[in-house]
């Protein structure tokens, strides 16, 4: 196998052979991915015939649904986060990026390493969890300007951002460009978009106490949402209730607007209004990896279409889950939808069925329904639809912290979380700016030299 950059271990007679061992291969470092490999680091994994091998762009998995309480300043980055080879005993990690998959030649290729170094890696079974990326929808100003909260760079750099506005603020002479650093707009009014700009409230507004020079009055958060009510996906009355807190917090919510652009300090949006505005966060809209659109199998609406066992129709041996893949629920004939809980429970499905496959036994459909959905709008109050019933307040705060830190991989994290929670109660939070520009720029430059070296430059 021809490699740029590293060559697959030679035979006496200077020939490459390809083990003999039974290949599967993961893509992804999210929920689908990770559960995967855990169910055959446990199984398939200690056979002396299997390899099992995960790509994944970072060597830790992040869990998303807490994303938010770090850009609060609740939690830090390593309490949401698990090392993947903590997580893995026998599974192989490989951190790297998919630059190609060849389907015909049973092979993935990905480059690791600044200088874009690649690697081949054939496969017997392929496993796609390549996850969701920010959409832009081509709105002028987003993609350049607009900050995200999907990563755990995003969480931080908001965190920075939100910090470092108060901070400017408080020396800032111009009352135009005062208010306009002072305000903070979210883009998107569903789950990731509501449980963030609850988080931004929070921080800004907590915060002003320790910046005497900023009229509290200036502060403005706004959250703009394409829909008559926010958090669909609980229905009108917690939305409504939702929408009710926020506005009683200061949080100014638009409905039926949505952004056109991004431009010269202020968004726009489709009713005509501008907000001028230092900081947008984009919210309200992901899409599948584009690494998708160069493979053969038939795609839905960007995402590949799996039979009810998550193996693609026509490619023995590939298997879809997660965000990039279309899983018709057949109760309904609709797409399930791209949430964590679905995506844990489609990888070890996947996992599943392929420790079957190798052992010879029929493969299991994969049915699932979510008992319902959480979501937290601010400091102690939350809302959650739980098996029918509804919740609310301080309730559905606490039973979103107890549901989620179930769900956290490993005791470890449980313990840090728990504790940091209960020390939340008793001391304010963090208000260091431990992330600056200058930081960045020399990462930059650190970055460009790396590259420079390993291509030779």
């Amino acid at each position: 196998m021809s490699i740029s950059g590293l060559r697959e271990p030679e035979t006496a007679d200077g020939t490459n052979r390809r083990t003999d061992k039974t290949q599967i291969v993961i893509l992804g470092g999210g929920f689908a991915s990770v559960e995967a490999a855990r169910y055959l680091d446990r199984t398939a994994a200690k056979r002396s015939d299997v390899e099992v091998t995960l790509v994944s762009a970072e060597n830790f998995t992040l869990f998303t649904p807490m994303l938010h309480e770090v850009a609060a300043g609740d939690l830090e980055p390593v309490h949401i986060c698990n090392p993947l080879r903590k997580l893995l005993r026998r599974v192989t990690i490989l951190s790297g990026q998919i630059k190609a998959i060849d389907v015909p030649a049973r092979r993935v290729t990905i480059f690791y390493g600044v200088g874009g170094l690649s690697l081949e890696l054939p496969f017997d079974h392929l496993v796609l969890a390549l996850g969701s990326e920010t959409s832009y929808f081509g709105i002028p100003g987003l993609a350049d300007q607009a900050l995200g909260i999907k990563s755990l760079g995003d969480a931080v750099m908001l965190r920075a951002e939100v910090i470092a506005m108060l901070e400017i603020a408080s020396v800032e002479p111009d009352p135009d460009r005062r208010r306009r650093m002072l305000t903070f707009v979210v883009a998107g009014g569903g789950f990731s978009g509501v449980e963030t700009v609850g988080a931004i409230n929070d921080l800004a507004r907590g915060s002003l106490p320790h910046y005497g020079r900023v009229d509290p009055r200036e502060v403005r958060v706004v959250l703009i949402h394409g829909g008559p009510v926010i958090l669909p996906e609980l229905g009108e009355t917690l939305g409504l209730y939702a929408q009710e807190k926020l506005r009683k917090r200061q949080v100014e919510i638009k409905l039926r607007t949505r952004v056109v652009a991004y431009a010269d300090g202020a968004v726009h949006c489709d009713d005509g209004e501008k907000v001028p505005a230092e900081t947008l966060v984009w919210a309200a809209g992901i899409s599948p990896s584009p690494v998708l659109k160069d493979t053969p199998w038939e795609l839905r609406q960007g995402k590949v279409l799996v039979d009810s066992t998550l193996e693609v129709p026509g490619f023995s041996g590939v298997w879809a889950v997660g965000d990039c893949a279309a899983i018709i629920d057949p109760t309904s004939n609709t797409p399930y939808p791209p949430t964590a809980q679905h995506a844990l429970r489609e990888g070890r499905r996947a996992g599943k069925n392929i420790s079957a496959r190798l052992k010879g036994e029929r493969t299991t459909p994969f049915r699932y329904k979510a008992p319902g959905q959480l979501a937290s709008i601010g400091r102690r109050t939350g809302v959650a639809r739980v098996f029918g019933l509804k919740f609310s307040g301080v309730l559905g705060w606490a039973l979103w912290r107890m549901v989620y830190l179930m769900k956290l991989p490993r005791l470890e994290k449980k313990l840090q979380v728990g504790l940091q929670w209960l020390l939340d109660v008793v001391f304010e939070r963090d208000i260091g700016q431990y992330v600056t520009l200058r930081d960045i720029e020399t990462l930059n430059r650190v970055l460009e030299a790396t590259k420079r070296r390993n291509l030779g430059g």
